[in-house]
């Protein structure tokens, strides 16, 4: 086999092509079938580009100059946007969004799950693509001129300074600029993870229904300065929050939160609703960031589920059981599997929180459950998947498809792994119907779906 030359050279210039977006919105193009990754480029356009970085099997270019340029795009709104990490396709337009994100779903369902396009189904956009997260998590750091909070730049930990953050809610963004002005009154200093030290590490705010929020101060040390201060000052200036926290995170590594959390003043948790349900949120509790999306999902895996009253229904990724208990409302029976106890724990409380006695939750591995179930005469009718990113375990594949129900309806923030999985399950029987992609994080790359697989001999 011969050694193919590669044909660019570092810092030379590169007139290219771009034909798509990989999964951080870098476009895609090739010198001669040579792949080069060129940030900022959208398809559809041809670039002049200048060579940063060149391996044997790919290279990545700096976008000098637009030679032709896409109609769909458009100018960021965000000031801060290309220097930000926090979003990677605002420069698209959101139709233009829409068709990348139903494209690459089609792409990996073809590629690697080896199923025809028409299973895919169109792309279901959010009606508001801004200001739509109810979870902000910011990191604090320090630099000369004091503290900023603001979002990773893309590819580091360097934060990149904002006074505002155009995808998320505004309660969010209020406690935003607080928290900097706070911060720079006081002289409270951010936190510097090479030297690890200073003071604030992160702050985390949620809302809630009827605009209520919650504030999680996260320090590097174990006493929050100024504490009396932060609250006395929340409560004058941020009304609408109505619950404080403080957390301590001192070890090393990306976890946000640390393990000690102490309750400051107000509410325990905050309610939000989804779906017709009531939650309660604490500080370490999983809720759907984008509130509207994701009862769009939820309502197609409903839909999916088929549900008439009297089905048994096995939700193997439960969480905190937001899906599950969604299912409650229409069937007999769900029994929820989750491998973090705390998160079961949180089920079990929503579960009563919304007087739903139809619902069971087991802490456990659903691979090792699900075949012990089986054995005791459980026969699902339906089964839930709503995994990681990484997909399913194939112990847990296996003992869906083994357990026969009709219908099995997989969830996924990952495209590709579900395609894999759904690949594995068409060799267990399962064939995949639909799939639905759902756009729950405008203005990033990530896409969701919702997918239907029927056992083959029904």
């Amino acid at each position: 086999m011969t050694k193919r030359n590669v044909p660019v050279k570092l810092n030379e210039v590169y007139t290219i092509p771009i034909r798509d977006l990989g999964i951080h919105g870098e476009g895609i193009g090739s010198v001669e079938d040579f792949t080069v990754f060129v940030p900022g480029a959208l398809p559809g356009e041809i670039v002049k580009a200048s060579m940063v970085v060149v391996k044997k099997s790919y290279a990545q270019g700096k976008l000098i100059s637009i030679e032709q340029a896409s109609p769909e795009r458009t100018v960021p709104e965000c000031p801060a946007y290309h220097a930000c990490g926090g979003c990677q396709i605002s420069h698209l337009t959101y139709e233009g969004q829409l068709a990348v994100k139903e494209r690459r779903v089609k792409d990996v369902m073809t590629r690697i799950g080896g199923f025809t396009e028409n299973r895919v189904f169109p792309i279901l956009g959010a009606a508001h693509p801004w200001n739509y997260r109810n979870k902000m998590a910011l990191p604090v750091a320090q630099v000369t001129g004091g503290p900023i909070l603001g979002y990773y730049r893309q590819g580091s930990h360097q934060v990149v300074p904002i006074d505002g953050c155009l995808i998320q809610e505004e309660e969010n963004n209020r406690v935003l600029r607080f928290v900097e002005g706070f911060m720079t009154r006081h002289h409270i200093r951010g936190y510097n993870e090479k030297s690890r030290k200073g003071d604030i590490r992160h702050i985390m705010a949620r809302v809630g229904d009827r605009g209520e929020v919650m504030v999680v101060i996260v320090t590097a040390t174990a006493v929050l300065p100024f504490q009396e201060l932060w609250v006395e000052e929340i409560q004058k200036l941020l009304p609408e929050v109505v619950s404080i926290y403080h957390d301590v995170q001192s070890g090393r590594g990306n976890a946000i939160l640390g393990p000690v959390i102490r309750h400051l003043w107000g509410k325990k948790t905050l309610t939000a609703s989804l779906s017709g349900l009531s939650f309660e949120v604490s500080p370490f509790s999983f809720f759907q960031v984008h509130k509207e999306q994701a009862e769009v999902l939820y309502d197609r895996a409903l839909a999916y589920a088929g549900l008439s009253g009297g089905e048994t229904v096995i939700d193997a990724y439960c969480g905190t059981g937001t899906i599950s208990l969604c299912l409650a409302k229409k069937a007999k029976r769900v029994i929820g599997i989750e491998i973090v106890k705390e998160a079961i724990e949180d089920a079990k409380k929503n579960a009563a929180f919304n007087h739903i006695d139809n619902a069971e939750f087991y802490a456990a591995d659903a691979g090792k459950l699900m075949p012990e179930l089986y054995e005791k005469g459980e026969r699902p009718d339906v089964i839930v998947m709503d995994p990681v990113r990484a997909g399913c375990s194939e112990d847990v594949l296996k003992a869906a498809a083994a357990m026969e129900p009709a219908r099995i309806v997989y969830v996924s923030c990952n495209p590709a792994t579900f395609a894999r999985d759904a690949k594995i399950l068409a060799a267990l029987g399962y064939e995949t119907k639909e799939v639905q992609p759902v756009d729950m994080f405008p203005q990033t790359m990530h896409v969701e779906t919702v997918s239907l697989l029927v056992r083959k001999d029904t």
